[in-house]
């Protein structure tokens, strides 16, 4: 947990910063990032404005860049407070800093120039963390599959007993979820460009002016901003009005809920195993479950993967929205509402995958119990090879048939009315029709599990070892949790 300072104590403070987000996503949408980036734009303006022929001059374009980060904040909110204009409020605080500059800082330029431009970079910035913590937790997933591959678990189907499956099975389906949606991230990432610079209402008119009606030139700036943002190869969106396009705001926190619909999902199925005392998360030494029953062992940190993941989820009906009500070139309305979407997304999602990357690296598994949850439902599932095996040896079909039902029915209600264990096995035991029946051969669990072990290895090696390898410098271990 970030120590609050005295002043937090009497004023708000959003717990995905104080209690969920990494320090790396909360500098992203800092202050200080945002309006870094702002002055970095204004540079990469000034600059490709010179070299086409601008009268900008070396001096000014230095100023510019010794100012890049050393940014007044105080002194902005001076501004601001006068101008009710965020903007212009920092284009005047660089300009005390660079007064030389100060004639051309945004020349030509809207407030979307830096806001859209500004975004973009952190949006890209925010998916390229994301999508290397996706990783982390993949690799961590892939490690526990290969290790209890052959493990083999009772599986469920509406949650009701199923044919069995392993453990590692169950585990590879987890990080499979997480490659789905780790390929939405980086779609969105590959398809990222943008705004460029293009004027008021996306015409480019005031740097056709400044060019003297000069079409090419115009073009070449736009190219030139782009390629000194690092986006050269993705250059800028077709067509814009006075932003980008908000839908790419609906298609980013999709993806985003995407990534968060599998946390959720794997969080979930953690919480009904460790009820089932089969596999739990990570408890610390001196952890506290329950402040009323000491004994507890909650799963704590998969419930706040699971609430954080909700809050994600909810997000994409809200860039819809905003989306759909962009009057003709643009309104206004969507900026308050985006100040709190785009960075409270990729804020809880992150304190979700850093909650997750630590569950999985950390799971306790419970082998004794796996196996007696398992034992306690096999005789039901062993009934149609016990009536092969029986049917072998010469027995009637129809006779064998008609005693396992008999017998099913009155072992499940010795379990449900009177608590008893399972004792189907015993009753078939002891019926002539099934002498000869290698019994222990046939309550085997691995002779349950078909190619479960297999499929987890073949996942491993086609889908686990390439994001591996893609990722390997984002690759480390898990990271602790927050409060």
């Amino acid at each position: 947990m970030n120590s609050p300072s005295s002043e937090s104590y009497t004023t708000y403070v959003s717990p995905l910063g104080s209690r969920n987000a990494s320090a790396e996503m909360q500098a992203i949408w800092s202050p200080q990032r945002k309006h870094s980036t702002w002055r970095r734009l204004w540079l990469a303006l000034a600059e490709a404005q010179q070299e086409l022929g601008l009268p900008i001059t070396d001096e000014q374009i230095a100023e510019l860049r010794a100012h890049l980060d050393d940014i007044d904040f105080e002194k902005a909110a001076e501004h601001e407070a006068r101008l009710r204009h965020d903007v212009m409020a920092h284009i005047h605080t660089l300009g005390e800093v660079a007064p030389k500059a100060r004639p051309i800082i945004h020349l030509g330029a809207t407030s979307q120039f830096v806001n859209c431009n500004a975004e973009i970079i952190l949006l890209r910035d925010s998916l390229r963390l994301t999508a290397g913590k996706i990783a982390c937790i993949i690799d961590a997933l892939g490690s526990f599959a290969l290790r209890y591959r052959a493990l083999p678990t009772l599986g469920f189907t509406h949650y009701q007993p199923a044919q069995p499956t392993t453990v590692g099975k169950r585990a590879a389906l987890w990080a499979n979820d997480l490659a789905l949606a780790l390929d939405e991230i980086e779609v969105r990432i590959d398809r990222l460009r943008l705004r460029g610079a293009k004027g008021a209402t996306g015409t480019q008119a005031s740097f056709l002016s400044l060019f003297d009606g000069d079409a090419a030139k115009v073009d070449e700036l736009d190219r030139l901003v782009v390629a000194k943002l690092g986006f050269n190869e993705k250059g800028t969106y077709a067509v814009t009005g006075q932003t980008y396009p908000r839908l790419v705001d609906a298609q980013l926190l999709n993806a985003a809920a995407v990534v968060a619909a599998a946390l959720h999902k794997i969080a979930t199925d953690l919480r009904l195993l460790a009820n089932r005392k089969e596999i739990e998360e990570p408890f610390g030494a001196s952890q506290v479950g329950s402040s009323a029953m000491p004994y507890k062992r909650n799963p704590m940190r998969c419930e706040r993967i699971c609430a954080l993941s909700r809050f994600v989820m909810s997000m994409p009906a809200n860039a819809l929205q905003t989306a759909a009500t962009q009057w003709m070139e643009r309104t206004l309305d969507d900026s308050a509402n985006r100040r709190l979407t785009l960075p409270e997304t990729f804020l809880a999602l992150d304190g979700a995958l850093d909650l997750m990357h630590n569950v999985a690296a950390g799971l306790v598994v419970h082998e004794p119990v796996i196996a007696a949850n398992l034992l306690a439902e096999l005789p039901f599932m062993a009934t149609e090879n016990l009536l092969m095996a029986a049917v072998r040896n010469g027995a009637d079909r129809q006779h064998v048939h008609e005693l396992i039902r008999t017998h099913s029915q009155a072992a499940g209600q010795r379990v449900k009315a009177e608590g008893l264990p399972n004792d189907l096995i015993d009753r078939l035991r002891a019926e002539p029709a099934f002498a000869g029946v290698d019994f222990d051969r046939v309550m085997e669990p691995a002779q349950y599990i078909g190619l479960a072990p297999q499929q987890t290895d073949r996942f491993i090696e086609q889908v686990v070892e390439p994001i591996r390898r893609r990722y390997a410098d984002s690759l480390h271990g898990p990271a602790e949790p927050h409060v």
